[in-house]
């Protein structure tokens, strides 16, 4: 198993932080220690790919093209210019031209991608298949994005296309015996581009997503402190479904890649 977190880096490169508001110097959009909150993957033999970079410098879970991932709805870019407030991040006249979007893209995400599908690659020849785990979080309450409060966990498998249904019915099962936390699957947040472009059952390689509601975890204001007594709450489950994606493996995976 591979853990991807994308969406945990907070560095901004200086140059480009001088052309930020305040706001976005505190990149408030970040996965806020995700990293810190899945401690125990080692335990479970799982693999862990961790980004430095803030998402404002380039959105490793977004298409380098720049297609939207959810048409009809509100967007961040694959280099965003406004937070989930919808506050501007760059000061007037400041934002990246298309020339310092490709350079992002080299320098930033083309690397952290090379170093996933590498791993994947090292794990589906040492095993037969692969399983991919992107793991994320998110503000429980965005208007920009869905209405209301989230459910604390969402489970995307890009409605089916990234991992076997027998996988995804295993995992929100596991989902659901967390007695004191909501879930859902493929509901608002379905899977982004990691979770899309890497998920080839047939192939494979089996790929789900979690966004995860923060308030089950940290304080969801400035400074984003994280929260040990609800971590102590919420990291069973999150181990509970991790384990439940391993248990599968150990008979579905394996079936389909013999097949």
């Amino acid at each position: 198993m591979l853990i991807s977190m994308p969406h945990v880096g907070t560095h901004l490169p200086p140059a480009l932080a001088a052309r930020m508001s305040d706001t976005a110097q505190g990149v408030p959009d970040t996965d806020w220690h995700v990293d810190r909150l899945y401690d125990f993957a080692a335990s479970l033999g799982a693999h862990r790919l961790i980004a430095t970079h803030s998402r404002y410098v380039v959105d490793l879970n977004r298409p380098p093209d720049g297609k939207q991932l959810y048409p009809g709805a509100s967007n961040t870019e694959l280099c965003p210019t406004t937070t989930f407030d919808e506050q501007p991040i760059y000061e007037t006249g400041s934002g990246p031209a298309e020339a310092e979007i490709a350079e992002r893209i080299e320098r930033y995400w083309r690397p952290y991608h090379a170093k996933l599908g590498e791993a994947l690659a090292a794990i589906r020849a040492q095993h037969g298949f692969a399983l991919l785990f992107d793991a994320h979080s998110i503000r429980s309450e965005v208007p920009r994005f869905f209405p209301g409060r989230l459910p604390d966990i969402n489970l995307g498998t890009a409605d089916g296309a990234s991992a076997p249904p027998a996988l995804a019915a295993r995992l929100i099962e596991a989902a659901g015996e967390a007695e004191h936390y909501s879930s859902v699957l493929n509901g608002r947040f379905k899977g982004g581009y990691i979770t899309r472009a890497y998920g080839k059952p047939a192939a494979g390689i089996h790929a789900v997503q979690l966004e995860l509601s923060q308030i089950t975890y940290m304080e969801e204001a400035p400074p984003f402190g994280f929260r040990e007594d609800r971590a102590a709450g919420i990291r069973p489950e999150l181990r509970r479904i991790l384990e439940a994606m391993l248990d599968w493996a150990k008979t579905g995976a394996t079936r389909m890649a013999r097949a």
